[in-house]
């Protein structure tokens, strides 16, 4: 199992927040957008301190959301962190990256700021868009994930 980072660097000495934490406060904020019934995850990429893109979880565009349909796992009792196959919804990690890649805005060497540490599935993705660092506030236990960037030198750092 690869460490996770600790948070590196809290209030700067003038008072105002450290960008790790203004960045994640954001990202916390782009959570709350989530339509998600069981989990409302934010996710931001930045690089050279400028926010590139932002993603929460919830259905596709033009589809309805949960709220609307009920959801899916519920109904059929999936337990978390199983099958996310079964899932109308896209997660914040993979939206971020749509996101940028439907504008055109290039997202290799970034980092990515998430109220959730990534699945493995997300883990794939960021690693394959050139993401090298990975900013996250809560846990998700998903051993592959923290194997998948470990191996790909994709460092995960957690922010208290």
């Amino acid at each position: 199992m690869p460490p996770v980072l600790p948070d590196s660097a809290s209030v700067v000495s003038d008072g105002r927040p450290s960008w790790d934490e203004y960045f994640m406060a954001i990202t916390e904020l782009v959570a709350s957008r989530a339509t998600c019934l069981r989990r409302k995850v934010g996710a931001v990429l930045v690089k050279d301190k400028r926010i590139l893109c932002s993603g929460y979880n919830g259905a596709p565009s033009q589809i309805p959301h949960c709220r609307e349909t009920g959801c899916l796992r519920e109904q059929l009792n999936v337990p978390s962190g199983e099958k996310h196959e079964l899932c109308r919804g896209v997660h914040a990690e993979q939206n971020v990256i749509i996101q940028a890649a439907f504008h055109g805005i290039p997202v290799a060497g970034a980092s990515l700021y998430c109220t959730t540490q990534p699945c493995s599935i997300c883990a794939k993705m960021i690693i394959n868009a050139g993401i090298k660092k990975v900013y996250f506030k809560k846990g998700y236990d998903d051993p592959l994930s923290l194997e998948m960037f470990a191996q790909a030198g994709v460092e995960l750092i957690r922010l208290e």
